[in-house]
């Protein structure tokens, strides 16, 4: 079979009670599960595919009974095969696995392990020696080169690239010294980003190298503290903006994050744990108040006084809760929490977390209202 690099343009793809919740914390992945449901209740898995995949529940449970069949036909035709192993694919519109083979003598074989057999030019093998090849020099590959996979049903390796930049990928994978047969070039919209959970106390960065912290997630991005970037300062580790900054006068922000990224309900208290948030009632004076941040980690303390005016060298900012919890350089913008309660945003203070000091925090109750957000809860 002799086929060319093919250039197709895609359209763009763009890419959640004072009790402790246990998990680790990965920068970009989800947490393992941490409840689990009834048997007596519906089956999520069920329910997700009727939603994602417009299915009814019998064609869902239809699809996830073939599917099971499909897997154990997969491990039998594949040690058949061997060598001559061409990838198998899932064909949902017929409820069966088609398995590749480049030697129509392993039609046999395939049809009698209960799989639809197809010819096709290139082993697996070959294909991910391929990719290999190009991960090898991957270093090399121009910017707008965004990926590359091996693509099972089209028995090729796909090349991503952006609009109007397939030459410079064909020349990119010429070097690697991949046959061009072997390979679409595809031109796409698409920018990969790493998605991310966002969770209170989380590190993020700003466009000019600087260091904050995450308050809490709300609705569309995060809260954090006014004085870590002005409106349209943009964040990377989770990516975004702020849509919306006041300092000084105010210290609070809100940022803007992709819709790919995992809105948590938590906080993080640095010991493979989280709080989980459940509201944002105001804790009185006296009342004990945990931070979370970025470069100290978890420490609490108490509120010792509410509406205090701090005069930073930058302009003075009233309305500050006034605590005894430490905090260091890095832990701006992060999270209070009273109990499940938040409370607010490390805004300053003095000391640090081998003596102590004052920290100030901005409520959080203000930049909700401030800017119409509502808080994600758990």
């Amino acid at each position: 079979m002799n086929r060319k690099s093919a250039v197709r343009v895609l359209a763009s793809v763009t890419m959640a009670a004072g009790t402790a919740v246990a998990f680790t914390l990965p920068a970009t992945a989800a947490p393992a599960d941490v409840s689990v449901v009834p048997t007596t209740e519906a089956d999520p898995v069920v329910q997700a595919m009727q939603r994602d995949l417009g299915l009814t529940k019998a064609q869902a449970e239809q699809r996830l009974q073939d599917e099971a069949e499909a897997r154990e036909v997969h491990e039998t035709v594949t040690a058949k095969l061997g060598a001559e192993y061409a990838g198998a694919h899932y064909d949902a519109d017929r409820g069966t696995l088609v398995v590749g083979v480049t030697d129509a003598a392993e039609f046999d074989a395939v049809k009698a392990a209960g799989a639809t057999p197809r010819l096709v030019e290139y082993t697996v093998t070959e294909l991910e020696s391929a990719a290999a090849k190009l991960d090898a020099k991957e270093s090399a590959a121009p910017e707008a080169v965004t990926g590359w996979y091996v693509d099972i049903e089209a028995n090729s390796i796909v090349v991503t690239t952006a609009p109007g930049t397939a030459a410079k990928a064909e020349r990119f994978v010429d070097r690697a010294g991949v046959d061009a047969d072997a390979v679409d070039v595809v031109e796409s919209k698409e920018s990969p980003q790493a998605l991310m959970d966002i969770i209170g106390g989380n590190a993020y960065y700003m466009g000019n190298g600087g260091r904050c912290s995450v308050g809490f997630a709300v609705q569309g991005g995060f809260v954090t503290a006014g004085h870590c970037g002005t409106t349209g300062t943009s964040t990377s580790s989770p990516t975004g903006r702020f849509a919306g900054s006041s300092f000084p006068g105010n210290d609070y922000a809100y940022v803007q994050t992709g819709s790919g990224d995992t809105l948590r309900p938590w906080v993080n208290m640095y010991n493979g744990s989280a709080r989980v948030v459940s509201g944002s009632s105001e804790a009185p004076v006296g009342s004990s108040v945990c931070r979370s941040g970025s470069t100290t980690g978890w420490h609490c303390g108490t509120i010792e006084a509410k509406n205090q005016t701090v005069r930073y060298a930058e302009g003075s900012v009233s309305g500050l809760v006034r605590t005894n919890v430490c905090a260091e350089p890095g832990d701006s913008g992060g999270s209070f929490i009273a109990g499940n309660q938040a409370q607010g945003m490390t805004s300053g203070g003095s000391g640090n977390c081998t003596w102590g000091g004052t920290t100030y925090y901005q409520p959080v109750n203000e930049v909700l209202s401030a800017y119409g957000l509502r808080l994600i809860t758990g």
